[in-house]
């Protein structure tokens, strides 16, 4: 059993945490500070502050790793090591060098594919067929630290960042409890990332939500579900802005034939029990669930008994 110190923030960190409570000695828990949240943009604890006083851990919420009173909390924990799940904060190499085995980071990627802040999300866009998991030895760059161990998952037609999010944190604990085992044995090894391969997952900007038609239909079907919940897919109706939460793109042999309403990228060219079909630059789209301002999301054979759809444009 090692005495382990934890810093995380958001959902995804949860499991990770978890598999540590019931496995190791968790001595303290980093957090960042609490933030403004909501319509009423009240200060609320994030996910693992929550946890963690659930768990009634230490806790600490430094706005910067960089000051002394930071590395004192850590060295008062007396912690082995640092394991590192979506903490937000960068982690200067005076604290990187505190815990006797060093700091320790569950990234959700293969690295070194998709170093950055939204793995889940590019790879979904660029239509990876499998993604992962890495364990690695943190370092002072952007997630460069030599590779202690990696899981692979299949990226399936079905996942969006939110389900592919849930699969990944699940994956990454199990992964952290097999790593932490072989550190504490001496018979892990870290590896250095290879030269080959390397991409960069920048953070999602509320921009790329807006969906634009004149793309082919499986780029706009890949938008959708890699931005599944956040920020979520849109498109506007007649000025009203419309999100677009579920859809698939059609295959080939069945596009329907274009004629002068239907010619052209956004047109609705019909309405079905599930779906309304609507033309891409290239290919068609089958939208499922759809949410106006204010409402609740709702299926597409809801959402046509209100609303006129057929021969309308989208964008």
């Amino acid at each position: 059993m090692l005495r382990v110190a934890f810093a995380g923030t958001p959902e995804f960190a949860l499991p990770a945490l978890a598999a540590l409570l019931a496995q190791h000695s968790v001595v303290g828990v980093l957090t960042q500070p609490d933030r403004p949240r909501g319509r009423g943009q009240k200060l609320a604890a994030s996910p693992v502050k929550l946890a963690a006083l659930a768990s009634q851990l230490p806790l600490a919420q430094p706005q910067t790793l960089s000051g002394d009173a930071a590395r004192a909390q850590l060295l008062a924990w007396q912690a082995q090591i640092l394991v590192v799940v979506a903490y937000g904060l960068i982690l200067p190499r005076e604290v990187l060098a505190l815990p006797p085995l060093g700091c320790i980071n569950i990234h959700a990627s293969l690295l070194p594919r998709w170093r950055g802040a939204a793995p889940i999300q590019r790879a979904i866009l660029a239509g990876d067929t499998e993604t992962g998991v890495t364990i690695m030895q943190m370092d002072k760059g952007l997630d460069t630290g030599p590779v202690l161990l990696q899981r692979r998952l299949a990226i399936s037609a079905s996942h969006t960042s939110g389900s592919l999010h849930q699969a990944l944190s699940t994956l990454g604990a199990a992964a952290l409890l097999t790593a932490l085992e072989g550190l504490a044995a001496g018979t892990l090894r870290a590896n250095p990332q290879p030269l080959e391969g390397v991409t960069y997952a920048p953070k999602i900007g509320k921009a790329e939500a807006r969906i634009d038609w004149s793309r082919d239909a499986l780029e706009i079907e890949r938008q959708i579900r890699a931005f599944n919940p956040w920020p979520v897919a849109e498109t506007a109706l007649d000025g009203e802005t419309l999100r677009i939460l579920e859809a698939q793109a059609e295959p080939a042999e069945i596009q329907p034939l274009k004629d002068d309403k239907s010619d052209y990228p956004g047109a609705i060219i019909a309405v079905h029990d599930d779906f309304m079909r609507v033309r891409c630059g290239r290919g068609c789209l089958r939208v499922t669930q759809v949410q106006r301002p204010g409402r609740r999301p709702v299926a597409v054979r809801d959402y046509s008994h209100s609303v006129a759809l057929t021969g309308r444009r989208l964008g």
